[in-house]
């Protein structure tokens, strides 16, 4: 009887065990059932963004921006190296990063000085869920050069760091870190201390990169299964891209967000490349799993001028450009990550990232296609989740204005329905036998039809 009892006990509490972690796991979903709206230190301030940096930019979303939906502030790359403020020092494959005595990455105390004393950036992250926001962290594949040399133990395994690491794995543009093999003994352990470390700073967000770039299936399963282990649901965005359009089925398994293209800058070509992106992925946009077309370098980028070809400048688009780029991102429902400096905002910046009515259509619509394409004019549409409206976005790639004619047949629309522009947000009237809009060059125009 008393056998029976502790195989009774012992089921329970393996019954028990494998609940709470699928909890976890389906609880870390949910938290991107709609793309992720926040801002990124990587266009505007490169590697090496200081703590005071963050919080002005903290500061100046929860004041100005949280209203509307933007929540995440995201750390970008090189919290942990303090010497890379050139690009001369970047190309060093050798750099000198932070550890802790189990090889894990720790900030600079430098760019970082509430993390002294072993802190880490927990006071970062309490101090950005002070504001109502949440706390996003950038993070490389791999395990740190130094955790190598030193060959330190990976915690909650009798392995160390030399013994797991995959020297000849190494990322192409910064040569911090090697890859982590996966069939080693102690490998998925140094992945779960990593994340138990980031819970314990509060993170809600993290972009592993140089994971999906070429593909690492091997490292992405590691990633989720630590994230799924340490107690704390976190969003997880995979980059660089492009992703391979031809496995969404293990992205959709493992990440809520994968960048479908390389690093996207204020270029128009690179902006009509977008567009080609989004139309191939479109079809296999699913809710709580977001294809990225990257950030918006939108507003003040590279306040550090140690990124090669990229001086300190206001955004290269011109305000037509920037309606195509918003309207894209909205239409297609890409996460929105602003990359420029926040409180370096003009008013023209800020009406593009505060029209409640854009937003909501990247936040609250589906059915998201393109329906057309010719003569250079783009043409999408989308529903409302949540009431009877249709949203029209055209988006006009040809070097001059382009009025077309519509029918309410061509977009699916009835005839006497009303049409109103939502970045004016001002009606237009209703929708008779056809209409004619004016979508000037490289711009964009974006209505809703009801």
């Amino acid at each position: 009887m008393a056998l029976a009892a502790v195989f009774l006990l012992q089921a329970c509490t393996q019954t028990a065990s494998k609940t709470n972690e699928t909890v976890i796991a389906e609880k870390g979903f949910q938290l991107a059932q709609k793309p992720p709206m926040g801002w990124n230190s990587y266009n505007c301030f490169g590697g090496n963004v200081t703590e005071a940096e963050v919080k002005a930019n903290a500061d100046y979303m929860a004041e100005k921006l949280k209203q509307y939906g933007w929540e995440y502030v995201v750390v970008d790359f090189l919290w942990y190296c303090d010497d890379q403020d050139s690009w001369q020092k970047f190309k060093n494959r050798r750099p000198h990063q932070y550890i802790d005595k189990y090889g894990r990455l720790i900030p600079s105390v430098k760019l970082h000085p509430s993390s002294e004393g072993g802190k880490g950036l927990k006071p970062l992250g309490d101090y950005i869920h002070s504001k109502g926001l949440k706390f996003g962290l950038h993070i490389m594949r791999g395990i740190p050069r130094q955790a190598i040399a030193g060959n330190t133990p990976v915690k909650k395994s009798t392995a160390k760091a030399a013994e797991i690491a995959n020297l000849p794995d190494t990322c192409i543009w910064y040569g911090g870190l090697a890859g982590v093999n996966m069939t080693k003994a102690g490998a998925q352990e140094y992945y779960n201390s990593l994340f138990e470390l980031y819970a314990e700073w509060g993170v809600d967000y993290i972009k592993v990169d140089d994971i999906s770039f070429p593909y690492h299936a091997d490292e992405i399963e590691a990633v989720r299964k630590a994230i799924d282990n340490c107690g704390r649901p976190i969003v997880l965005s995979l980059s660089p891209g492009p992703a391979f359009i031809g496995n969404p089925k293990h992205l959709r398994e493992n990440a809520n967000m994968w960048r479908i293209s390389g690093d996207f800058w204020d270029k128009w070509d690179a902006l009509k490349r977008q567009l080609e992106l989004c139309r191939d992925w479109a079809p296999l946009v699913t809710q709580g799993h977001w294809p990225d077309a990257d950030m918006l370098p939108l507003g003040k980028l590279n306040i550090r001028t140690e990124l090669k070809d990229h001086p300190v400048r206001t955004t290269n688009f011109t305000r037509d450009e920037q309606y195509f780029l918003m309207t894209l991102w909205s239409i297609f429902r890409s996460p929105l990550m602003f990359g420029g400096n926040l409180p370096d905002n003009d008013e023209f910046t800020t009406s593009l990232i505060t029209n409640e009515e854009v937003i909501r259509v990247n936040q609250n619509s589906t059915e998201n296609k393109e329906i057309s394409f010719k003569n250079g004019i783009s043409i999408w549409t989308a529903k409302d989740i949540e009431i009877s409206v249709k949203y029209l976005a055209m988006l006009n790639i040809s070097d001059s204005v382009v009025n077309i004619t519509c029918t309410p047949e061509e977009l699916g629309v009835s005839s006497g329905s009303l049409v109103r522009d939502l970045w004016k947000k001002a009606d237009i009237g209703p929708f008779g036998n056809s209409i004619v809009l004016s979508i000037p060059a490289h711009g964009a125009v974006l209505y809703s039809v009801k």
